[in-house]
């Protein structure tokens, strides 16, 4: 059975001497020496990852302590603490703008694989010269991003 983590407690849970965090009616609550300071839906990560490294940054609290509260790995504390460092607040609640688009297989490096898949070229190759994996290449021919000219195939 796996566990839906972070695990936020229903009454009253020191972080720290001073930062405390409880959880009532599907909302989490955080405390800073009794003063509520941030609350957030249960199921809302982002802003779980947001505030837990915005304690983090400002010295309110340590990593270890928000593992051992919340039962999340270091890991992903050290993810949530650097996205906030790099881009603060706006790098949690920014739109994802890839929309499914393969990130490198775009542009004149789509072009290029569609010419090289005309030519009869095989996958692996083409994904060589697009200095892309191959499975990029299968994804973008099963999403239909490029086409398959069969009748210039290679075949062994």
């Amino acid at each position: 059975m796996q566990f839906r983590l972070p695990l936020f407690p229903s009454s009253i849970k020191l972080i720290n001497n001073s930062v405390g965090v409880f959880e009532k009616d599907g909302i989490v609550y955080f405390l800073l020496n009794g003063l509520p300071i941030y609350s957030h839906k249960q199921d809302d990560m982002q802003a779980f990852r947001f505030f837990t490294s915005n304690l983090v940054f400002q010295g309110l609290c340590k990593k270890a302590e928000i593992r051992e509260t919340f039962h999340v790995t270091i890991d992903y504390i050290n993810r949530a603490c650097k996205l906030f460092e790099k881009e603060g607040e706006l790098g949690f609640f920014k739109p994802e703008n890839r929309h499914g688009y393969c990130h490198k297989l775009i542009g004149d490096n789509l072009i290029k694989a569609q010419q090289l898949l005309d030519a009869g070229e095989n996958n692996c190759s083409i994904a060589r010269s697009c200095q892309v994996g191959e499975s990029a290449i299968r994804y973008a021919l099963k999403k239909g991003y490029l086409k398959k000219n069969l009748k210039n195939q290679r075949f062994p």
